[in-house]
């Protein structure tokens, strides 16, 4: 009899379990294509991580959500520098220069900052929102701190990106070299963007990391990671 309720209940348990995923709402879904134009939630930061190894729901992620993504053709290498499921990096706020080759995982990292992190921080902090941002490069086929020998680094596939300021709709320019060891709200912006950053992204290094990086922000999505 115990053992005729215990099967009853575990058949109980995944008709339960059965029903729910059928109904679930998509951004509560983990089998659903990550929609960046949803309010971010904890299956959000999940669904990210899975790009990693499913590329194709990369691609699908920007088509459900009505972008169309501008794939580059990959790029294979002997050297460790194949760049693959790349696409042209989009941006509300204008890219200067303009729109570089990123990874599609690299990209939807970059969606969800700017959205829900980057125009934030803009608005809480300088009472506007940023136009264009500047960055140093995407992809450079090289070691970790241009090291003669060791690890490639991420800018070498392509999944990587360094900032270097923004420009705000006001016009405003706000620099990491000289506004980032400031008391303004130059400075808080920036570390909002910091913060803010270090959800999305795998690695994301500052000025407070290194001298390497006092004018520049490092944001990529490797296997290390880290928020300095």
């Amino acid at each position: 009899m115990r053992l005729l309720i215990l099967l009853l209940l575990l058949l109980a348990l995944a008709g339960a379990a059965f029903f729910a995923l059928r109904h679930l709402p998509p951004e509560w879904d983990p089998r659903a294509p990550l929609d960046f134009s949803a309010a971010p939630g904890w299956m959000t930061d999940l669904k990210l991580r899975r790009l990693a190894w499913e590329p194709e729901a990369c691609f699908a992620a920007f088509a459900a959500s009505g972008m169309t993504p501008r794939r580059v053709p990959d790029r294979p290498s002997d050297v460790g520098c194949a760049i693959e499921n790349a696409m042209l990096l989009p941006g509300e706020a204008r890219l200067q220069p303009a729109n570089p080759v990123v990874t599609c995982r690299m990209a939807a990292a970059w969606v969800l900052f700017e959205r829900h992190s980057l125009q934030p921080a803009a608005r809480a902090h300088l009472g506007t929102e940023v136009s264009g941002v500047r960055h140093l490069g995407t992809t450079n086929c090289r070691n970790v701190n241009h090291a003669r020998a060791g690890r490639r680094s991420q800018h070498a596939t392509a999944n990587a990106i360094d900032i270097a300021g923004f420009t705000l709709r006001d016009g405003r320019e706000v620099r990491l070299l000289r506004d980032w060891g400031g008391t303004g709200p130059e400075a808080a912006f920036l570390r909002g963007v910091r913060d803010g950053a270090c959800r999305w992204f795998r690695a994301v290094l500052g000025p407070d990391y290194n001298a390497a990086h006092a004018d520049h922000f490092h944001f990529d999505m490797g296997s290390w990671r880290s928020c300095r």
